[in-house]
């Protein structure tokens, strides 16, 4: 089993009320060089809190997510995966964040990541 980290990447349309929904989850496993963002919005959940909301704008904010973590060009490329994990988790007051960041055990980071997202982001 090898230590990991993860936070839930969220939004937050209208910073001032605070409402959030989970739209992905950010994994980060040093044993394994393994870092990856996955993202799924439900726009429906979305709109219900801000029926303004700019979905475009949000869609491409959590890209940007999955383009941190597989970087091969850009800012981030010559980052050490760690790095890029913090930056990605740092605190800011933006409409698209991440949660705090928690701790976990696993032997297979994409299965807990897929575990995550059924927890955190997909409703049942």
């Amino acid at each position: 089993m090898d230590a990991y980290e993860y936070a839930a990447i969220r939004i937050v349309p209208r910073v001032e009320r605070g409402e959030q929904i989970n739209a992905g989850v950010l994994l980060y496993c040093q044993p394994r060089s393994y870092l990856c963002a996955r993202v799924e919005l439900d726009e429906a959940r979305l709109l219900a809190l801000d029926p303004r909301a700019d979905v475009p704008a949000v869609r491409q904010a959590l890209g940007s997510f999955e383009l941190s973590c597989e970087a091969a060009e850009g800012p981030l490329a010559a980052q050490p995966l760690g790095a890029r994990f913090r930056w990605l988790t740092a605190p800011r007051s933006t409409v698209v964040q991440t949660g705090p960041v928690h701790p976990g055990l696993t032997a297979d980071p994409a299965s807990e990541l897929d575990h995550l997202l059924d927890r955190l982001v997909r409703i049942s």
